[in-house]
């Protein structure tokens, strides 16, 4: 059984696996649109994490983790707990950059019928809100750095990612 994070299962992943590949995913994109009270803020004042949304010609970069089948129930339970916000299943094939490819990968995706639900903001109006939140997991900030810092280690580019941490990093005052 394999899993495909492109969140923060990325840089912590959190639970146990046999092996990890660096992949994409054909046909979604990567967007901060999925509000969090339960994790990266708090009720009241959400955070904002990832989630995809079908674009033709998109590819979106992450990480597929193969589970041991006898550790899967439990694992699945942990996922399931931790993406409880709006996520749904969703089965999806990964192309490694070995040349491979990982087919009925797991994936979480949040929708936009969920209650936590955020939507598209502006990009400053988002590195705000991530600049402002903290929740159970850490700060929102975190959240978005480690995302940044590890799809530059894989060599993936995300132009929305890298916009919202320009901004975040102009209001915390730090340079590249």
């Amino acid at each position: 059984m394999w899993i495909f994070g492109y969140g923060s299962l990325i840089w912590r992943p959190d639970f146990e696996h046999v092996e990890h590949r660096d992949g994409y995913l054909e046909g979604w994109t990567r967007k901060f649109y999925q509000g969090s009270t339960d994790h990266r803020g708090v009720p009241g004042a959400p955070g904002r994490v990832v989630t995809l949304l079908r674009e033709p010609q998109a590819r979106v970069w992450g990480r597929a983790y193969r589970i041991a089948p006898a550790r899967a129930n439990e694992i699945m339970a942990r996922l399931d707990h931790r993406e409880k916000g709006g996520y749904e299943r969703h089965q999806v094939n990964v192309y490694c950059r070995s040349g491979e490819s990982v087919r009925d990968a797991l994936v979480y995706v949040a929708t936009r019928e969920n209650p936590e639900w955020a939507g598209p903001a502006p990009v400053d109006e988002i590195a705000r809100q991530i600049y402002r939140s903290h929740g159970p997991s850490g700060p929102n900030r975190e959240y978005l750095l480690e995302l940044a810092a590890s799809l530059r280690k894989m060599e993936a580019h995300d132009p929305h990612v890298f916009a919202i941490e320009h901004a975040l990093r102009e209001l915390i005052g730090e340079e590249f």
